[in-house]
């Protein structure tokens, strides 16, 4: 993989609204105020792309606007990092206006760089999986950098805090407290801390002993799903398939999945892997890591069904870990290679995240 370089201070970050506009809405404004005050006093210069302000109906209407902001950021050499706003649910409509830039996916491979964001931004980074280049499923700027609390949750600022550092390995470890979703993202909420709790489990091994090494790959089970199966969008398959947005070759991977806040049911849980499944993914990965369910819901039901589906290839798993949907959130890197081990539940990264300074 091309591995881009570490941020450092006073660095350009560039802001880009890849799916929902939500960032642009005068509902937010003391959020895009709260994010860029954060950003700032990590002496990072944030740099919204011309696109990336101007809201939900626009950017619905507008891929190609979306897409023109991802490559302006790639083409400028100022920019040495790329957050993305939010996610949403057609991130594949930009898609074809990048895979199909020759500009694009040259300033890709000759000038990789930092970008990191979670949920649906999961098509942008296997888009980037399949151009060679690692990205970061990890904070984003609506959900992490403008927390409402008086700071970002602990756990989640240190893990982009790794963004500016290259250790040689990264051990991930579980969060000692865990947050609810809030319901109110309203100014009034301002300095309002997030329900907390005591995180009761760690990491559970649902299978497994030993250790297993592969490599890192997956993201939201949702917009996985979405890929192969048409849910929201009938032709998301077909654009997938002319793009080879779906990975074909999941040998010595290691499958990292989580959910989404609309919190799918069991049963539609059980579908989604059945439907991996029979793409042949279950058959070939080499261990699954599996995020928490935003607020625990169908903690436990989710076990059984991933020990259902799995049950023929016995599969080992590791649950319950920090990212995704649920908060707080760590970093997954795409395509390092990483080391589960299911005795200690433990979870490293082996390598560094970000190539040498140049």
């Amino acid at each position: 993989m091309i591995k881009p370089q570490a941020l450092q201070p006073h660095d350009q970050v560039a802001i880009v609204s890849l799916s929902a506009g939500t960032l642009g809405e005068s509902f937010a404004a003391h959020q895009l105020q709260l994010g860029t005050e954060r950003l700032k006093a990590m002496k990072l210069e944030p740099r919204f792309m011309p696109n990336a302000l101007r809201g939900q109906a626009y950017l619905k209407a507008h891929p190609e606007a979306r897409a023109a902001d991802l490559k302006a950021a790639f083409l400028d050499p100022s920019i040495k990092g790329i957050i993305c706003a939010i996610g949403g649910d057609d991130t594949y409509r930009i898609i074809p206006y990048l895979l199909d830039d020759p500009a694009f996916t040259q300033a890709v491979a000759d000038h990789p760089k930092l970008f990191t964001g979670f949920s649906d931004t999961t098509i942008d980074h296997l888009m980037f999986y399949q151009l060679g280049m690692t990205s970061f499923y990890g904070p984003n700027f609506l959900n992490d950098l403008a927390e409402l609390d008086t700071r970002m949750l602990p756990y989640t600022a240190a893990s982009f805090q790794h963004y500016f550092k290259n250790p040689a390995t990264t051990a991930i470890s579980s969060s000692p407290t865990w947050y609810d979703e809030r319901t109110d993202f309203s100014e009034s909420q301002l300095g309002v801390p997030r329900k907390s709790h005591k995180e009761q489990h760690g990491y559970l091994a649902l299978r497994g002993q030993g250790r297993v090494t592969g490599t890192l790959l997956g993201g939201c089970l949702d917009s996985l799903h979405d890929l192969i199966y048409p849910v929201r969008y009938q032709d998301e398959p077909e654009v997938a398939k002319k793009y080879q947005l779906f990975p074909q070759d999941w040998t010595n991977k290691i499958l990292f999945i989580e959910t989404s806040e609309d919190k799918i049911t069991p049963a539609a849980y059980r579908t989604y892997l059945e439907h991996l499944d029979e793409h042949g993914v279950l058959a070939q990965v080499k261990a699954i890591l599996v995020g928490k369910p935003q607020n625990e819901t169908y903690f436990d039901a989710y076990q059984q069904v991933l020990l259902d589906i799995t049950q023929p290839y016995k599969t080992p798993i590791l649950y319950n870990l920090n990212f995704g949907h649920a908060y707080p959130r760590t970093v997954l890197p795409y395509g390092l290679q990483t080391t589960v081990d299911f005795d200690q539940r433990q979870v490293t990264v082996d390598e560094p995240y970000f190539a040498d300074k140049l």
